[in-house]
């Protein structure tokens, strides 16, 4: 076998947008693509002196001058507000972004997708939508919302909303109450520091939770009633414990860059379709885990690197890529890959990082290639 440093820059892709059934939908939905600036959470493991993989500009801070209200308009379904766009060919559709709005302006009853990102806006009134209930998808990101300066109930009646995309603004608190029909919840780059359990509650089609960049300190069991749950990004934040509960459909779970220290035992268990677990730059150590924390068969990636730990932690036969890089391991021990080594019995393991590390570089024992047979980079 070849063994040989190589330095790993891997990508993983962002979860693939939903299927549509209408051409309209599809119409709409590459116009919008061109226009606007959407970001997707794209993963590349880094270092300490690299920045973070995530760039976002922030608008200037509003000025002290009253805000102007939205000129009168006609209770017509069929007109469009004369601060937006609204496409002939996609008569659903209305573009409102980057305008420097201030503040919200009428959507006509027919809107199912609604943009008004990159703008001023700081307040939602109670009563802003209810003339669209019809509303899917709507874009608040980049603005200057805060919880205090939104209607209470503003978002109650839009059952048939699926994205909501609230980040980088001025949130102190998760919105609530949310339509049951949302899929997906962008609320990055905001100002929340705690998630109570009621705040997500009966979010049962939620698939995608976005909270990375906030000051959240606090998760409770906010994640357990979540029965559809794919991906939760949570990292960036002052989490100091893990989430209690993860949901049972889980497959990606994004921790890093928080204060965590320990994981409770079987804590994997309940969700045996997770794929991805990336807790680095946090604060775990080997008194933090459980024998087993990380033996799950189902992980295909695992990130621990930046952490504290000091021996290589047991993991599952079938995990594949292993990041451990930046850490206080000090032995290569065989044993946390192959708990039998032999030609039936070896780990499916390809990329190991261990550089940055206390080990050196004849440490690795005569039976590594036996048990690491399919690996194909292994950093020390």
């Amino acid at each position: 076998m070849h063994w040989a440093t190589v330095l790993l820059i891997a990508g993983l892709c962002g979860a693939a947008l939903g299927q549509y059934n209408e051409e309209e939908d599809l119409a709409w939905l590459q116009y919008y693509m061109r226009q606007s600036r959407m970001s997707s959470y794209n993963y590349v493991p880094y270092y300490e002196d690299e920045s973070p993989p995530y760039v976002y500009s922030y608008l200037p801070a509003p000025d002290t001058e009253a805000e102007p209200g939205p000129e009168p308009q006609l209770a017509s379904s069929w007109q469009c507000p004369q601060e937006c766009d609204c496409p002939p060919n996609f008569s659903s559709a209305m573009y409102c972004d980057t305008r420097n709005l201030r503040y919200l302006p009428f959507v006509p009853s027919r809107m199912k997708y609604v943009y008004f990102q990159n703008n001023r806006i700081g307040t939602i009134q109670e009563g802003a939508f209810d003339n669209a209930t019809e509303l899917e998808w709507l874009a608040l990101h980049n603005n200057q919302i805060s919880s205090e300066k939104m209607g209470k109930r503003v978002f109650a009646r839009l059952r048939s909303l699926e994205r909501l995309y609230m980040n980088n603004n001025n949130l102190t608190r998760v919105p609530s109450p949310l339509p049951r029909s949302l899929r997906e919840l962008h609320l990055s780059y905001n100002q929340i520091s705690k998630v109570p359990s009621s705040a997500l509650e009966g979010l049962e089609n939620l698939t995608a939770l976005y909270l990375s960049h906030n000051f959240i300190f606090e998760m409770g069991a906010s994640l357990k009633g979540l029965k559809s749950l794919i991906l939760a990004d949570l990292s960036y934040n002052h989490l100091r414990k893990v989430p209690d509960g993860l949901p049972m459909a889980l497959e990606q779970l994004y921790l890093e860059y928080n204060y965590i220290n320990a994981i409770p035992d079987d804590y994997f268990k309940v969700s045996p379709k997770l794929l991805y677990v990336r807790m680095s730059h946090n604060s775990l150590t080997n008194q933090g885990l459980s024998t087993n924390t990380f033996n799950s068969s189902s992980i295909l990636e695992l990130d621990l690197s930046y952490n504290r730990l000091q021996k290589i932690p047991r993991v599952s036969t079938n995990l594949e890529n292993l990041y451990l890089q930046g850490n206080q391991i000090n032995e290569f021990s065989i044993s946390s890959f192959c708990s039998v080594v032999d030609v039936m019995n070896y780990s499916r393991l390809q990329v190991l990082r261990l550089d940055g590390n206390e080990i050196k570089r004849n440490a690795v024992p005569p039976d590594a290639p036996l048990c690491l047979r399919r690996a194909t980079i292994i950093e020390i």
